[in-house]
């Protein structure tokens, strides 16, 4: 494919995108507009113009995005497509760790550092705070996982701990100084490890930033920075791209602020609407024709999102026709709800729709239950998105834990998992034998000689064995490695834990993954960063069914796209969720989660709301609640919709004209006086 080829396939705004000059490119997204093919094709004319692969850096959430808009790009090179492995492409946090393990002796950094996933940065916050912490106070004291909420954020926010504690965390305030205490700790430890969180990658790359030497040949080292999603960046990645464009200012931003639903994450919109102020000079493009959905879901969407008080103001347009008006359901309950949509999925279904390109979003996981219900009696099948991550299955962290001791014999946490996986070791007896070790300046082919009894001494014997072999030379590639450690793991596999076999697969699973590394340590990194999605052990039995239905929050089905989309539970209290209008900011965000849901739409757009719906009961109340339409849904919005009562549904529309008679309202007041 020719240069002209590729840039032919774009509208005219997405051309001005992709063929901008020098200088911060601003390029605001809207809704199924085609970004990916944008920067995709802003790589390849790059490199066409004679920017070299190596100097270019593409940013993206994922490492499939990353992979999806190389791919393209390749594809628009034609003849120059072997030269696109070459760009630095991946999510801030792969590219911070592949930074870090050049250049992390700037900052003291030992290059055969560990990262810690989530769940392991959770235990060391536990154990320190079981030593911080006085017994009788550790069952009113936040457990690991607000621990690990918090100090994220702190991290990631810039906010002060007091302030986020205030705001976010208000029944942790009493707990300000031992928290301090806890996360000063935190820190020391994964010094002395050599461990990194997440986290820490980003802090890291941030403070390389601040050294000159360093900062000068980041900053030299890339001709091009490219962002993907950048209305989901949080304020530490925004100053990460600051200070690497402080001397060249070629950076493009790619993101849609009316997409910015991840603040819980810290992620800010100001990051998006404040570009232009930080990279003065910025030149703005709007791409707002949109691919995805038809013209009447746009019309609708468009006044959903106008609402919203500070925004780059954008109308999509699609030449999609001929679909209908979006439909606001008026349904009685929730149980009338799940049967409204389950009628309306059959009916689509025997239109040819199939169940796969149809999907129901909802605020909060705990909207689809009765739906749910609704769907196992009809027997239609489902997959709600979310579940166990495959980090998070106890066999694969285990397995990873034997690869982290052998990269960096430091790390505590991943010691006392391997440990504890042999008979006769406890909590303990692990601590013994890493006491040992660190005598040992943790040379860890002397752990059969540990302090622990002979018969487990003689299963260490093994494992001792494995460092010697990894350390001279006999066990070092990759492949070779992760065999032996399989061999020695599955045996414990099988002791520790039931339903071995779909566990087995997984380990397979882990080494076929490692196939294409050489290097333990990079191999060992991606998989922490980046992991597979699922986990066999916790898959449901085959199915015979090879289509479902797709049952998914709003925050999960970012970025995706069905034919029909039903929006459920969109009563105020619902959506705008109760737990999120205590500010403008908040409900902004709120409608903005209401956008991004009904754009997941291309051909039909159902907005669904139970007059009468389940809440968490207060004092007499009995748990169902009488609420209201969303906010959301104005008079104006209303207009560009079909507004319907489902089946069965009898609205209170009947209205006697009567005389006034007894003044009820002032004796109301009167009972007060």
């Amino acid at each position: 494919m020719t240069d002209h080829d590729y840039l032919r396939e774009l509208n005219e705004q997405q051309q001005q995108a992709v063929t901008w000059g020098d200088g911060p490119l601003l390029v605001v997204a809207g809704a199924g507009s085609g970004k990916t093919r944008t920067l995709a094709y802003r790589v390849a004319y790059l490199i066409a113009r004679g920017v070299a692969p190596e100097r270019i850096m593409l940013l993206t959430f994922t490492r499939r995005a990353s992979r999806e808009m190389l791919s393209r790009a390749a594809t628009a090179l034609g003849d120059k497509a072997a030269v696109v492995s070459e760009v630095w492409g991946g999510t801030f946090h792969a590219t911070a760790n592949r930074l870090l393990r050049i250049y992390g002796k700037a900052l003291d950094l030992a290059p055969e550092f560990t990262i810690m996933d989530q769940s392991d940065a959770e235990d060391m916050l536990q154990v320190i705070r079981h030593k911080i912490i006085d017994k009788k106070a550790r069952g009113r004291f936040p457990r690991k996982g607000t621990l690990l909420a918090v100090y994220s954020r702190r991290m990631n926010s810039g906010e002060e701990l007091d302030e986020i504690l205030r705001h976010r965390y208000p029944w942790c305030e009493q707990w300000a100084e031992e928290l301090g205490k806890i996360f000063r700790e935190y820190v020391i430890v994964k010094q002395q490890r050599n461990v990194l969180d997440y986290d820490d990658l980003l802090a890291y790359w941030r403070y390389l930033l601040s050294d000159s030497g360093a900062a000068a040949h980041l900053q030299e080292r890339f001709d091009h920075i490219l962002v993907d999603e950048y209305q989901d960046t949080n304020r530490l990645q925004a100053e990460i791209l600051l200070g690497m464009r402080r001397r060249n200012r070629n950076i493009m931003v790619v993101g849609d602020d009316a997409q910015s639903i991840y603040s819980f994450r810290a992620a800010t919109v100001r990051n998006m609407l404040d570009f232009p102020s930080l990279f003065p000079g910025t030149h703005t493009v709007l791409l707002e024709r949109n691919y995805r959905s038809c013209e009447p879901i746009l019309a609708t969407t468009n006044r959903v999102i106008a609402q919203a008080k500070e925004r780059f103001s954008k109308t999509l347009f699609s030449t999609r026709e001929g679909c209908d008006a979006p439909q606001l359901v008026t349904c009685g309950d929730e149980e009338h709800e799940a049967e409204t949509i389950v009628g309306k999925v059959l009916y689509h279904y025997e239109q040819g729709v199939a169940l796969h390109r149809q999907a129901v979003l909802f605020r909060a996981g705990s909207h689809s239950a009765a739906l749910e219900l609704a769907l196992m009696k009809k027997e239609i099948p489902f997959h709600k998105w979310g579940g166990l991550k495959f980090l998070e299955a106890a066999h694969i962290k285990d397995f990873i834990a034997f690869m982290r001791v052998l990269e960096n014999p430091r790390d505590e946490i991943s010691w006392f998992r391997v440990l504890q996986l042999y008979e006769g070791v406890g909590s303990a007896t692990a601590a013994a034998v890493y006491e040992y070790l660190s005598s040992q300046q943790f040379n860890a082919a002397l752990i059969a000689s540990a302090p622990v009894a002979p018969k487990v001494q003689r299963e260490l014997a093994a494992l001792g064995a494995l460092f010697t072999d990894a350390t001279t030379g006999k066990a070092t590639e990759l492949a070779v490695l992760l065999d032996r450690i399989g061999r020695l793991y599955l045996p414990l596999l099988e002791k520790n834990y039931e339903n071995a076999p779909p566990r087995r697969n997984d380990i397979e699973h882990i080494i076929e993954l490692a196939a294409p590394y050489r290097s333990r340590s990079r191999f060992l990194a991606e998989i922490t960063l980046d992991p597979p999605s699922s986990t066999s052990d916790f898959a449901g039995p085959p199915s015979r069914d090879e289509d479902y239905l797709i049952l998914s929050t709003i925050h999960s089905a970012k970025g995706c796209e069905w034919d029909v989309v039903y929006l459920i539970h969109a009563a105020d209290g619902c959506l705008p969720s109760d737990m999120a209008t205590g500010s403008d900011d908040e409900i902004e965000e709120e409608l903005r989660l209401a956008y991004v849901a009904m754009t997941r739409a291309r051909d039909r757009l159902y907005v669904t709301w139970p007059m009468r719906f389940y809440s968490h009961p207060q004092g007499f109340s009995d748990g169902h609640v009488y609420g209201q339409c969303s906010r959301f849904f104005t008079k104006d919005v209303v207009a560009t919709m079909e507004s319907v009562a489902a089946p069965g549904f009898e609205p209170y529309d009947e209205v006697e004209d009567f005389d006034r008679g007894a003044d009820v309202k002032g004796k109301m007041r009167g009972m007060w006086e």
